[in-house]
């Protein structure tokens, strides 16, 4: 209702004065001022604030933002070989028809009152991520790798009352600060040396910093640099020796190609959903899983949602509903919640399951080795070029690696900017930090890539690399 005279917020009910007025009456007011007496005058604004003259209509306001959001350029307008943790994979359209139904158009898990099947669609996304990562409980999602590792290894430290996690140096340092901000200040996180030529985690350090005070070996499998960790075996027995636990961080788009974690020993396994059916919506769109054996010490550490199914008062029929809501934050002890977890990333794990659902088992097998070839074919040729190393370490990569500049003369800053100008996003900067490197910067390449994509991204550097 607009009064006249007034000029009212367009999306704004409440600001139609007359509104105000019996609002402010309700709770015994005269004026807004008097909800904020208690901000000391000091701090208060004296005068409008410096902004635009308001749009006169929707479409206005509308045209101008897209005008901005155009000035940003895109994978749909420029090549895209730039990876880091959030990776450019095909999304079949089936994804975004479910994950954009109303039932389930949120981040919430979602309580029994407003089910509309979102209970069973985690159910089936969690049985599918077992499958796949070949364990038995899997979490109502969260919000990102970094956080799952970080949740995974606080796990650890409950389980085993120790202090200590031992994590990759070769890893992406951005997840290793958020680890290290939500593991402190009680949990100590120890950086164990990569070998050089490998990249390989290097076994003789992991041995000379282990001990009875450390929790948890946390690593991944591909590496943050690409690689595929060879000794994940071997780093899990070191871990159980010392009465600690093996926790392995790894991309589950690698997993119809690579024999999963538990094959190796892992006890807790996270990562992220984002490669399942994601788009990077500009780094957004990302997704952490946790998963374990259905061990009671494990179980009850999750401090996420985990949905189980079970027959109900009518014979043949079955519910789904939370498991071991107690433990959580959310549940009726909120105090003795084993960490706070707030809303969640649940659509992104329904649009998983419904990933998942659509590959399958052969799907997922021709996704891996369909960008194992890929990477390989482009690894291959980038190393044709003169000066350019295409893998810097000498070991197999999955849908990442490290190229290495340094014999060129040029920078990675330098190389990427005339990339850009050939409409080519090139890779992850790696020189501030792993400096050890040098100028070598982290590629991708999945199974969005076409060979012509790759000659046309190596004849650019090639051509860069000659100027």
């Amino acid at each position: 209702m607009a009064i006249k005279g007034f000029k009212n917020h367009p999306y704004i009910p409440n600001s139609v004065p007359e509104v105000q007025k019996e609002m402010l009456r309700e709770i015994g007011l005269n004026s807004l001022e008097e909800l904020h007496e208690e901000v000391p005058d000091a701090i208060k604004l004296k005068e409008n604030m410096n902004l635009p003259k308001a749009f006169g209509s929707e479409y206005e306001l509308r045209r101008h933002v897209e005008g901005l959001l155009k000035k940003n350029k895109s994978c749909n307008e420029y090549l895209n070989f730039l990876g880091a943790g959030c990776w450019q994979h095909y999304v079949p359209a089936i994804c975004d028809e479910i994950n954009s139904r109303g039932e389930f158009l949120t981040a919430y898990g979602g309580e029994s009152y407003n089910d509309f099947g979102r209970f069973q669609s985690l159910f089936e996304y969690q049985s599918l991520v077992a499958e796949l990562v070949d364990m038995e409980v899997v979490n109502v999602p969260t919000m990102d790798w970094p956080q799952a590792a970080a949740t995974s290894v606080r796990m650890a430290s409950r389980i085993t009352g120790r202090k200590e996690v031992l994590v990759p140096k070769a890893m992406d340092k951005e997840k290793f600060l958020i680890m290290k901000n939500y593991c402190g200040p009680d949990i100590t996180l120890i950086e164990v040396e990569y070998i050089k030529e490998t990249g390989q985690l290097n076994l003789a350090d992991l041995k000379n910093k282990i001990s009875d005070k450390t929790a948890a070996v946390y690593f991944e499998n591909p590496s943050f640099l690409g690689f595929i960790e060879e000794n994940g075996q071997k780093i899990s027995d070191m871990a159980h020796g010392v009465g600690a636990i093996s926790v392995v961080g790894v991309d589950p788009s690698s997993l119809g190609v690579l024999a999963p974690p538990t094959e190796y020993g892992a006890d807790i396994i996270c990562g992220d959903l984002q490669p399942l059916g994601m788009h990077m919506n500009y780094g957004g769109g990302q997704s952490g899983f946790m998963a374990t054996r259905d061990e009671e010490k494990y179980v009850m550490e999750f401090p996420s949602r985990l949905f189980g199914i079970a027959p109900t008062r009518v014979e043949g029929e079955y519910g789904f509903g939370d498991v071991a809501y107690d433990r959580t934050s959310f549940g009726h002890h909120r105090e003795h919640g084993k960490e706070f977890v707030g809303t969640q990333s649940a659509l992104w794990g329904i649009t998983a399951g419904v990933y998942l659902a659509t590959m399958g088992p052969r799907g997922m097998e021709e996704l891996g080795q369909t960008i194992m070839q890929k990477s390989q074919y482009a690894i291959e040729q980038l190393s044709k070029i003169q000066g350019v190393e295409g893998s810097l370490f000498n070991a197999v990569n999955f849908k990442e690696f490290v190229v290495d500049f340094n014999e060129t003369g040029k920078t990675v800053k330098d190389i990427n900017k005339l990339l850009i100008e050939k409409g080519i996003f090139g890779g992850k900067d790696l020189s501030a930090d792993f400096p050890e490197l040098g100028q070598s910067a982290l590629y991708c390449v999945t199974e969005i890539h076409s060979k012509a994509d790759i000659d046309r991204f190596v004849t650019a550097i090639e051509e860069i690399i000659g100027m």
